[in-house]
């Protein structure tokens, strides 16, 4: 990810010389809800008490260095825990994940005026509490690292109106750190690349007098290649790699008053190689928010 953004630096300069940068562009909406119930021990009807909380943050920077060159990024960070107690004993149990989510990408188009602009991008996702293995939790595990490049296009962009499309190559390369083996017990690192062609849909538009905003992304990814191909020879999933990978995020945030809102987040993911079926995710919480731009 560094060689290619310090590539996307050094071809910059070379296109569009000397630099005459407009300011920054950037937002932040960071939301905060949660729910709690609490009983007295001789309360009768079997409930217990819970607390769940969630954290949402989106966070946008752009610049238009000059004519030629744009450089927009853009970071999503979600965690959010549940807590719950026994029914038996009235102990409270471990928090137990809700969401969990880091989403960084930035991306450099060079604004030549052609019908399509080059493009260079990259983006990390991960996730804040790897709990997949109780006995071996890990902090920002796994990592997916995503570089890719090609042509895109803005069909719109007026005020906080945008629409723009990407198509383009892409090398992916994933970082599992600590993997415990369940027979000797040791842990090793596991590592995987892959490379294909990538598609990428970001619409955001305002509703309502900017009191609703709607977001949607759709990622679709085929892979051409992978280096895990070999392990998986003979194996009844050795070709599910091939299959496209679809990630569709979709995001509706209503500001009621300045600082209370709704926001719903569903999501839409197909990878044949962690399940056959589609998955599906969807969180609404009513709660407590931030906003600030410039």
């Amino acid at each position: 990810m560094k060689r290619l953004i310090a590539a996307c630096a050094l071809i910059a300069c070379a296109l569009c010389g000397p630099l005459a940068a407009d300011p920054w562009k950037a937002s932040l909406d960071a939301n905060l809800t949660m729910t709690q119930n609490a009983y007295s021990d001789n309360w009768v009807g079997g409930e217990v008490g819970s607390l769940a909380w969630v954290f949402n943050s989106n966070s946008l920077a752009e610049r238009q260095y000059n004519p030629k060159l744009n450089h927009k990024s853009t970071l999503k960070l979600f965690f959010g825990q549940t807590h719950n107690q026994d029914k038996e004993t009235k102990t409270w149990g471990r928090p137990v994940k809700s969401t969990d989510r880091i989403d960084f990408e930035t991306v450099f188009r060079f604004t030549l005026g052609a019908f399509v602009d080059p493009f260079a991008a990259a983006r990390m996702e991960s996730q804040f509490l790897d709990a997949s293995d109780s006995a071996n939790e890990r902090l920002v595990n796994p990592v997916l690292f995503t570089e890719s490049f090609g042509v895109a296009r803005v069909l719109t962009k007026v005020d906080k109106r945008e629409w723009s499309m990407r198509l383009g190559g892409a090398f992916r390369e994933s970082l599992d750190r600590g993997v415990r083996d369940p027979i000797s017990g040791t842990e090793a690192n596991k590592t995987s690349n892959d490379g294909g062609v990538l598609f990428v849909s970001d619409f955001t538009t305002p509703l309502s007098e900017n009191k609703i905003t709607i977001t949607s992304k759709l990622s679709v990814y085929k892979a051409f290649f992978t280096s895990e191909k070999n392990k998986l020879e003979g194996l009844p999933n050795a070709n599910y790699w091939k299959d496209p990978d679809v990630n569709w995020e979709n995001m509706l945030t209503a500001s009621i008053t300045k600082y209370l809102m709704v926001n719903l987040y569903v999501q839409l993911l197909y990878d044949k190689e962690v399940d056959l079926a589609g998955r599906f995710k969807q969180t609404l919480s009513l709660g407590l928010t931030y906003k600030w731009s410039r």
